[in-house]
């Protein structure tokens, strides 16, 4: 069941972004397609701990779309979307937009570099994990306010 749930993400992914912010509500869209995110990370993060066993073509798919999601991501915040929809997205997205959209370029590329990692074995994935997840961090801690 969760392959299946990785690999529809894997395909809906792009179909989400090329659709853009414009086919839908802005906050709506950012929130699934990091809802994606999350399921990517958490099944990376399982494989990594040892809570689910590894395989090499959904480790792949995962962190493809890690690599996918900033592409289309930083256009999902639009003018007039600070607030609404219970986001989380911090005014500093707006602030220094430039930050923003240099954070998503370095997530991109740190999730671009892992894939290879990601489909060649365990241990490979658990060395390229970190800066992928250090990027999730930077950007979390930055851009994001917290509801809980």
């Amino acid at each position: 069941m969760l392959k299946m749930c990785i690999r529809g993400l894997a395909v809906a992914m792009p179909l989400a972004l090329a659709a853009g912010p414009a086919a839908a509500d802005p906050i709506d869209t950012r929130q699934q397609l990091m809802k994606s995110v999350g399921a990517a990370t958490g099944t990376l993060g399982k494989m990594i701990k040892g809570e689910t066993e590894y395989d090499a073509a959904l480790a792949s798919m995962a962190m493809r779309v890690l690599f996918a999601a900033p592409a289309g991501f930083v256009t999902m915040f639009p003018d007039g979307t600070q607030t609404g929809g219970d986001t989380e997205a911090a005014p500093a997205i707006w602030e220094d937009r430039a930050g923003f959209e240099k954070v998503a370029a370095d997530m991109q590329m740190a999730a671009g570099a892992a894939i290879p990692a990601a489909g060649e074995s365990l241990d490979a994935l658990k060395g390229a994990f970190g800066s992928v997840a250090q990027n999730c961090k930077a950007c979390h801690e930055d851009y994001r306010v917290s509801k809980n």
